[in-house]
């Protein structure tokens, strides 16, 4: 009898195609971050949970469970009970680099089922782009059953666009922005990531000066009042709380703050228009992939990463 292994990304996904659909199958749920932290290509190796857990424990201090982990990963080793597999993945760069990881490993794995992809986005009559987990059970039936089969080409992609992530040259991205795939947001989700290396001119990633916008352009109250505007308006990112809170404690040297309102400071303003860089002051040392976003620069001019000047100012 034929059965589905669906791979979704992440609980509140699982437990609605659980609970409110009769989606039949098995799922794995997939619960990393790889958008954030190193990553190292070989997925299906002890080295690369070792280093996941050190960095997610560093950083967010979030302890993996290798117990759960290793029960959810085993589904992939009794691979000869499916005859293909579904992967529940959104319109987001946090997504997409797991969707991307997530390729990488069932070709390492050499599991090769054919593969169909179920991506939320745009949807017809709403302005914003939707999670999975924000659709409708009708809408999500919908596209479920509109799911996309993925090509070889398609694989091939994801798997190169891994390795170029976990490589030290971010800008081969590049040549891929323009390319035709399956993965119909993942031009934006590319343009995305390397605009968030900080930009040449102020050191300021896109999210972080469309937080500094934020907080002059709106009465903010507050910085949980600011995290729940930035998760509405983050566009491809599609961070969770916990990442964004991270970002806005490292922007905090640009805001006042008193129990009534949130207010840009001189620094601030300063930062908005470019008046020097401040990458250095706001010193978010993030790795992603096999870079830290502190070697690098975006710059606007020439539309690609350069090398940090270690004397920039």
């Amino acid at each position: 009898m034929s059965k589905t292994l669906h791979i979704t990304n992440g609980n509140s996904l699982t437990e609605i195609l659980n609970n409110e659909l009769e989606i039949k199958g098995d799922i794995l749920t997939w619960q990393e971050m790889l958008c954030e932290g190193p990553t190292i290509s070989h997925i299906d190796s002890d080295t690369f949970i070792e280093i996941r857990q050190q960095f997610l424990s560093e950083y967010y201090n979030i302890e993996i469970d290798k117990v759960e982990l290793k029960k959810e990963l085993d589904k992939l080793n009794s691979i000869e009970n499916y005859d293909k597999i579904i992967l529940w993945f959104e319109y987001d760069l946090f997504c997409h680099i797991n969707l991307l990881g997530v390729m990488s490993l069932l070709h390492q794995k050499e599991i090769r089922l054919p593969l169909y992809l179920v991506c939320s986005g745009r949807i017809e009559g709403e302005k914003n782009l939707k999670g999975l987990s924000e659709l409708s059970p009708e809408q999500l039936l919908k596209h479920y059953d509109e799911r996309v089969e993925l090509t070889d080409e398609d694989k091939d992609l994801a798997i190169t666009l891994w390795r170029t992530y976990c490589g030290k040259d971010h800008n081969l991205f590049k040549r891929y922005i323009v390319k035709e795939s399956s993965f119909k947001y993942l031009s934006n989700c590319l343009k995305a990531h390397l605009r968030r290396f900080p930009d040449a001119k102020s050191g300021l990633s896109v999210l972080e000066k469309n937080t500094l916008e934020i907080v002059r352009d709106n009465d903010i109250k507050s910085k949980h009042h600011l995290l729940g505007y930035i998760l509405n308006y983050q566009g491809f990112y599609g961070f969770g709380d916990l990442q964004l809170e991270r970002m806005i404690h490292k922007l905090s040297l640009f805001f006042d703050e008193n129990e009534h309102a949130l207010t840009l400071n001189r620094k601030g303003h300063e930062a908005l228009v470019k008046i020097h860089n401040f990458s250095s002051e706001i010193n978010n040392n993030m790795t992603y992939g096999g870079l830290n976003r502190l070697d690098y620069q975006f710059n606007k001019d020439e539309n690609k990463l350069v090398k940090t000047n270690i004397n920039v100012h």
